[in-house]
C-alpha cells in the first residue's frame, strides 16, 4: 500500500482532497491537523468524521511543534506529501501575524525539515494567488511579478520561498500550487459565499466590501481536486514547479449577488470601504496547467450552476448553524 500525507486535512481544502483520495485504491491516507478554532471547531470535527476509515489515520498536532511532529513522522515513509495547512484569512493577518508567522512559515520549515532525507515522490505545498497582489498585467502567469499586499500574502511567497530552497539544496520535487478563490461544499464560514448565504437565511445584513467593486477568479473546489490528482503522476524535468490552480474566469462580485437574489430572494446590504489589504481583481492563467495535464478548459465548472450546488447542501445540512 502507497502512503500519502495530508496537513491540514480538517480544513476545506485538505478535508475535501482527503475525502476524494480515499476513494484511490492501494493508498493509505495520514491526516494532520491542530483543529484550530479560527472558525468552528464543529465544522472541522464534522469533516473528520467524513473521513472515518480503515485507510485513514489521523494525528492531531500542530506543525509548528516539531518534536511531535518529528516523533510521528520519523519512521513512516510517504510516497506523497500534501501540505495544506496554514493560517487562512488576510484580513486577520493584521491581527494577529504571529500565527501566520507559526503556522505559515514555522510549520512548513518544520515539516521541510522532516521529509528532507526520505524519498518522497512529490511533495506539493498550498500557496495563494494572494502573492500577485495588485497586478497591472492580467491573467497573472506563473512568472508574474509577485506583489503581496498583507502579512497572509507575505507567508505564503515565504512558503514558496522554502520549497525552491529544499528542492534545490535536498533535491526535493515540490510542487507550488497558487489557489484562486477556491469555493465549494465544506468551504470555511468566513468565505463571500458562505457569508452571503448566511446572510440570506438569516436575514442579517450582507456587509459587501469596497462596494462590491470586486472581481475573483472563483475556482471549484473539485476541479482543482482533478488538476492536483493530475499533477500527482506528472513527470517534470524541473524539481521546482509552479502552477495556478484557477478557472481563468473572474466574476465581478456584484453579479454574484444580483444572481442570487434573483434565484433565492433579496438579500439586505450594507456597503463598505474598501479595505486596504484587498486585492482588486484576481484573474490567473491556467493555461499552464491545463496543457501540462491535458485537461480541456472547456470542463472547468461555471460558478453560477456550481453556486447552485452548493448553496442546497448548504441549508439542507444547515451549515449555517456550524458558524
Amino acid at each position: 500500500m502507497k502512503k500519502v500525507l495530508i496537513t491540514g486535512c480538517a480544513g476545506f481544502i485538505g478535508f475535501s482532497f482527503a475525502y476524494n483520495f480515499l476513494k484511490k485504491k492501494n493508498y493509505i491516507v495520514y491526516g494532520i491537523d491542530s483543529i484550530d478554532s479560527y472558525y468552528s471547531r464543529k465544522l472541522k470535527f464534522l469533516r473528520l468524521r467524513k473521513l472515518k476509515n480503515k485507510k485513514f489515520i489521523f494525528f492531531k498536532l500542530n506543525i509548528k511543534n516539531i518534536k511531535k511532529l518529528k516523533k510521528k513522522l520519523k519512521y513512516i515513509n510517504f510516497d506523497y506529501v500534501f501540505h495544506f495547512a496554514a493560517q487562512a484569512g488576510v484580513r486577520y493577518s493584521l491581527i494577529n501575524p504571529k500565527k501566520y508567522l507559526e503556522s505559515n512559515i514555522l510549520g512548513t520549515l518544520n515539516l521541510l525539515e522532516i521529509l528532507k532525507f526520505k524519498k518522497i515522490k512529490k511533495i506539493f505545498i498550498a500557496s495563494s494567488s494572494s502573492v500577485y497582489g495588485d497586478n497591472s498585467k492580467l491573467p497573472t502567469k506563473e512568472s508574474s511579478k509577485l506583489k503581496p499586499k498583507s502579512f497572509y500574502a507575505e507567508s505564503k511567497l515565504i512558503t514558496e520561498l522554502l520549497g525552491k530552497y529544499y528542492a534545490k539544496i535536498f533535491n526535493l520535487n515540490i510542487c507550488i500550487l497558487r489557489f484562486f478563490t477556491l469555493y465549494g461544499k465544506w468551504g470555511r464560514p468566513d468565505m463571500f459565499l458562505f457569508r452571503l448565504f448566511k446572510s440570506f437565511i438569516k436575514n442579517n445584513f450582507f456587509y459587501l466590501n469596497n462596494k462590491g467593486n470586486h472581481q475573483r477568479d472563483f475556482t471549484y473546489i473539485d476541479d482543482a481536486i482533478k488538476i492536483i490528482l493530475n499533477l500527482m503522476n506528472l513527470k517534470e524535468k524541473k524539481k521546482y514547479n509552479t502552477y495556478n490552480i484557477c478557472s481563468s474566469n473572474p466574476v465581478d462580485l456584484r453579479d454574484i449577488i444580483s444572481y442570487f437574489s434573483n434565484r433565492y430572494g433579496q438579500i439586505k446590504i450594507k456597503l463598505l470601504n474598501k479595505n486596504k489589504l484587498d486585492v482588486n481583481k484576481t484573474y490567473g492563467s491556467n493555461s499552464k496547467v491545463l496543457k501540462k495535464i491535458n485537461f480541456k478548459k472547456k470542463s472547468l465548472s461555471n460558478i453560477y450552476i456550481s453556486l447552485n450546488k452548493v448553496f442546497e447542501w448548504y441549508y439542507k445540512n444547515r451549515i449555517y448553524k456550524l458558524s
